[in-house]
């Protein structure tokens, strides 16, 4: 056993020492010792129950003959971090995750790895940690929120900022507005719908990294704390069997990964987070490959903010190996895939059925012939773009119109909120992507003040930025060279003609390529807006989006 090296031989005896100051006694000490990554803390929604599925998988561990050790892991909650200069810190916290974990499995040497977790950047820098170490490990999540429920309908966090949008275009009174507010997030677990959160969790179970129900299972449900146990339990085998994240996290689970994200129409987030999970496996994802995929499978779900479904429902209609069944049905998916249940994915989903196919629709009927997620190139994106298209609108799905451009977020906003945009404009955010933000910011208040304005179908919104999982409308993020790194989009100006065509994957400006260059020829980099501290380093450090924003 790994472990071993901390508590075997006489030579050791120094490391058995400050092991049983902690209270540990020899019998344990036998046992495989097993790292359980905690995030829980008190300020993140999604991890404030954490504890109790931490308790959980600590018992599962020691059923099984194994010897639990938790330590923590950083958590960010991206609504509270939203439309302020905490968002810079919610994608740089994925590397500062990863690499903690590392440090901790390596420092203490584990025999394997359990993961809690829940939210957006979490689970993302959990698996990258999980396929850097490749020593046995799972992961276990809290759980979605359920729904909130207001005047008869359900609803989650992404009415929330919609509604601040529908005050300001006097379509809500602030009355109503307090109320939502009360009703909104009911409880513990990652918001309701289909966000980043919920998205990276029902893809580590499509990916074989988690066990069934992972992505889907209520946080308040009693079937959650068994599932923590299960994994606690299953992570001792995998131990034994030495079965490590290398011969899961290969080409095939990938591909599924990406199927299930099209199938699902996941957040866009996901094509930042599974190319960096794939490069620490030795793999790569482009943003072409995602296109392929995406072209290939048909998109069953509407969940919110796309549609009138949420977490639970998905989870009552059979959940993720709902799903999956129903791609198998196409061959869409590779069967013989490894989980860490140490069934291959064919063995996990025979038979399973979607109980409610309003929800999970069948293969035949899909909402679309084609994924949730397209990947957009053209004079304005030499190096890719990304949208959620399965939340367009259709009459936005080509679009021309006239750039109304900000070199901020909080410019964008105001222009917004001050009722300075017109129907047919495309908004140009620039200047926040990884490098420029830094951070990459998510900008789910200027997309949610178009929408809760009543222009979302008349809109679009472009951005070397991202957006959030819980966005809808014509967004277009990840624009790639940044204008940061002196993409095309720095040479933007107010007024040029942005030409939108996505059903042809496409996005332009409309101007000569001699004309871009003589504006680039001009421009001059902005100077940084952090000089100091973490965000410092990870600007200098950070890669593009286009290759996941991982560190060069």
């Amino acid at each position: 056993m790994r472990s071993d090296a901390i508590k075997k031989g006489f030579e050791r005896a120094p490391h058995r020492s400050l092991l049983k100051a902690l209270g540990y006694i020899d019998r344990e000490l036998e046992r495989p010792m097993i790292g359980v990554v905690n995030s829980f803390n008190e300020i993140v929604p999604g991890h404030m129950h954490l504890n109790e599925i931490t308790a959980a998988v600590k018992a599962g561990v020691y059923m099984a003959g194994g010897t639990p050790v938790v330590f923590p892991c950083i958590a960010v909650c991206d609504g509270i971090a939203m439309n302020h200069s905490g968002m810079k810190y919610s994608l740089a916290s994925r590397e500062l995750i990863a690499d903690s974990v590392e440090v901790m499995a390596q420092a203490h040497q584990f025999d394997g790895l359990v993961l809690v977790t829940a939210c957006d950047k979490i689970v993302p820098g959990m698996l990258m940690a999980a396929a850097r170490l490749d020593i046995p490990a799972l992961v276990v999540s809290g759980g979605p929120m359920l729904a909130g429920r207001y005047k008869g309908r359900n609803l989650s966090f992404s009415n929330m900022p919609e509604a601040v949008g529908a005050v300001k275009a006097g379509r809500m009174t602030e009355e109503e507005l307090a109320a939502l507010e009360e009703e909104a997030c009911p409880g513990c677990g990652s918001c309701a719908g289909m966000f980043t959160a919920n998205s990276m969790n029902c893809l580590t179970e499509a990916i074989g990294l988690a066990l069934p129900g992972n992505g889907t299972i209520p946080a308040v449900s009693s079937a959650r704390r068994r599932l923590a146990k299960l994994a606690g339990m299953r992570i001792v085998e995998l131990v034994k069997d030495d079965l490590r994240p290398s011969a899961i996290l290969t080409e095939k689970a990938f591909e599924n990964a990406l199927a299930v994200d099209m199938a699902l129409g996941c957040s866009t987030n996901t094509v930042l987070h599974l190319p960096a999970i794939a490069r620490e496996a030795g793999l790569e994802i482009d943003l072409d490959k995602i296109n392929r995929i995406s072209e290939r499978t048909p998109n069953l779900c509407k969940l919110a903010p796309m549609g009138p479904f949420f977490m639970q429902d998905l989870h009552e209609a059979g959940g993720i190996p709902a799903v999956m069944a129903q791609l198998a049905k196409k061959g869409l998916l590779h069967l013989d895939a490894l989980t860490v249940s140490g069934l291959t994915v064919g063995e996990l989903i025979r038979n399973r059925q979607a109980a409610r196919p309003e929800v999970i629709r069948s293969i035949d009927d899909p909402y679309s012939p084609t994924g949730g997620i397209a990947i957009l190139r053209g004079n304005l994106a030499p190096d890719g773009a990304v949208v959620k298209k399965a939340g367009v609108a259709p009459e936005m799905m080509v679009h021309r119109g006239p750039a109304r451009v900000f070199d901020s977020e909080e410019e964008a906003v105001e222009a917004i909120l001050g009722g300075k945009i017109n129907k047919g404009d495309v908004i140009v955010i620039r200047y926040e992507g990884p490098r420029g933000g830094p951070g990459m910011r998510e900008m789910l208040t200027p997309t949610a003040a178009v929408a809760g304005m009543g222009l979302d179908k008349d809109v679009a919104l472009l951005t070397d930025g991202r957006f959030s999982g819980a966005t809808r409308g014509a967004s277009i993020g990840h624009i790639s060279p940044e204008a940061a790194e002196g993409g095309p989009l720095a040479a933007v100006r107010e007024g040029d003609t942005i030409i939108i065509d996505i059903p042809n994957n496409r996005l332009d400006v409309a101007l000569e390529p001699a004309e871009i260059q003589a504006r680039l020829a001009d421009w001059t980099p902005p100077a940084p807006r952090v000089t100091k501290g973490y965000l410092a380093r990870y600007a200098r450090q950070v890669g593009s989006a286009s290759g996941g924003a991982v560190f060069k």
